[in-house]
């Protein structure tokens, strides 16, 4: 048997001791925690998370010391756990690199690491066997919060694995390593773990051979999936994950940098839950001079969630949710009409060819890196389409109130090249960030512009992800959007406050 590593400090030792005493009480029933929560919902807590990081995270250090450091932050975890306990929830989500921070060599991180078995192999109480395995305090420390928490608990930290004898795969120092999502079950036992597959700049970590495909189970909602941050925009495992295995729910830890109009952290949170019809818990770290914020509790009509950038410190969101998700897209009959006025009566539709209608000027400007073809929106009423390529868009609207805020709609169909390659078709209708052209797709978070809108396109991947976002950083939920004769559409009507952002951003997967 292992023995524990002389660097674990005193205070472990004692904060391992009362888990296992707390551990005995409640392993005769792990469902205990469900048993005073409302049929048909559960509560879950998710928290973004401003971490205590290394002041050099390139420079050698020793695992006594590493500890030290990710000791503070679970100090702020444990705390965050009882908070959530003492409100009745059931799951708790942490973020990406909360415990460990970011920014490390691969050689530097190494002391950041614990030893990660595999749950499937291995049935394991890190709280209760703390001997088992060597360098796996922090598991230890997650597990025990599980058991005083009495709940579910999600948390994203470096992991290692040895080389297997004769693994062709296997990196010049021997061994993996892991940006890794763990789970706890109520009772501490670690039930499953996620091996980050999308990267992002992260020269630390191993990409595992293949996909995990991570789900778990719970007595209060049944089946929820996990992955991680990049994740979300790719088939692989996010999506797959979802066709055909019953997840309703995604735990989803991220370390997510905003960029507006179309990917701040909430804005992609809330429209992967409309577009699947799940639950996703969603939590960021907390770091606005990165540009880092934004976490959540969504589901496909409503969300709570937190984007305050200059807000100091943590934020825990709790918030009561259905064990059986209620879908938005498809929900009601698709519209025969948009804005009483009938497809086919819009007749720039009848010639594909033509990439805008007749009379409305295009331009092109950049959006997220990407070169979008538009047309400025600056009637009090009308209808707009633009084209590239083989997607258009059409926009039929009025603006309620007058504003003098440039609008435009633009249209995007290629191959994203920056920070990643993935293949996109976007319709978005977006506030410009000043009165000329140019200023379209510029990054904006305050607008007064509103709008009475059906925003469509002619996609040609069959996951589009709506997205709606109002000034002050506001999610919308739409009034109506889904398939109807070969468009996706997206309906809306009576803002809460002006427009920012309202786009149907699809990924065309196999072109990636």
């Amino acid at each position: 048997m292992a023995c524990i590593m002389s660097g674990a400090s005193s205070q472990l030792a004692l904060f391992l001791l009362g888990c296992y005493v707390a551990a005995r009480g409640v392993l005769a029933g792990e469902h205990r925690a469900a048993d005073h929560h409302e049929a048909g919902y559960y509560l879950a807590a998710v928290y973004e998370h401003q971490p205590i990081l290394s002041p050099d995270p390139l420079a050698l250090t020793s695992r006594k010391q590493a500890l030290e450091l990710m000791n503070q932050n679970l100090d702020i975890y444990e705390q965050q756990v009882m908070t959530a306990a003492h409100k009745g929830v059931q799951i708790i989500v942490f973020p990406e690199d909360g415990i460990h921070g970011f920014n490390f060599t691969r050689t530097s991180i190494y002391p950041f690491l614990d030893f990660m078995p595999d749950p499937q192999v291995v049935r394991w109480n890190p709280c209760l066997e703390p001997q088992r395995y060597n360098d796996t305090e922090v598991l230890r420390r997650l597990s025990c919060m599980a058991i005083q928490g009495r709940m579910f608990l999600v948390a994203n930290l470096g992991t290692k694995q040895p080389c297997v004898r004769g693994d062709p795969g296997c990196p010049a120092d021997g061994r993996y390593q892991f940006n890794t999502d763990v789970v706890f079950s109520s009772h501490g036992t670690l039930v499953a773990r996620y091996r980050k597959h999308n990267l992002y700049f992260e020269a630390a970590f191993d990409r595992p051979a293949a996909a995990d495909r991570t789900t778990f189970e719970t007595p209060f909602a049944g089946r929820f999936g996990v992955f991680t941050c990049f994740d979300i925009l790719f088939f692989e495992p996010a999506v797959r994950l979802l066709l055909g295995a019953q997840v309703k729910h995604v735990a989803y830890p991220t370390a997510w940098m905003n960029q507006l109009p179309l990917l701040a952290a909430i804005q992609i949170q809330r429209a992967f839950a409309t577009a699947f019809g799940v639950n996703v818990l969603a939590a960021n770290i907390h770091q606005p001079a990165l540009g880092m914020t934004g976490s959540g509790i969504h589901t496909p009509r409503q969300s709570w969630y937190h984007h305050a950038a200059g807000d100091p410190g943590g934020r825990l969101l709790v918030a009561r949710v259905a064990a059986s998700p209620q879908g938005l897209v498809g929900a009601d009959p698709a519209p025969r009409q948009l804005l009483q006025a009938p497809w086919g009566e819009l007749t720039c539709e009848r010639d594909p060819r033509e990439g805008r209608c007749e009379g409305a000027p295009t331009f092109h400007a950049e959006m997220m890196y990407d070169t979008f073809t538009l047309v400025p929106a600056r009637e009090e009423a009308g209808y707009l389409r633009v084209c590239a390529h083989g997607l258009c868009c059409h926009l039929l609207y009025e603006r309620p109130a007058p504003s003098p805020e440039l609008y435009a709609l633009g249209v995007f169909d290629g191959l994203h090249t920056v920070n990643g390659a993935y293949y996109l078709q976007v319709c978005a209708l977006v506030k410009c960030g000043g009165s000329e052209l140019h200023t379209c797709g510029q990054e904006v978070t305050e607008a007064s512009g509103s709008f009475d809108f059906d925003l469509w396109g002619n996609f040609s991947t069959a996951y589009v992800f709506p997205l709606l976002l109002t000034s002050g950083m506001r999610l919308e939920t739409p009034d109506q959007l889904g398939w109807d004769r070969g468009r996706y559409f997206l309906r809306k009507r009576r803002l809460s406050s002006g427009l920012v952002t309202a786009a149907l951003y699809g990924r065309w997967y196999e072109r990636d």
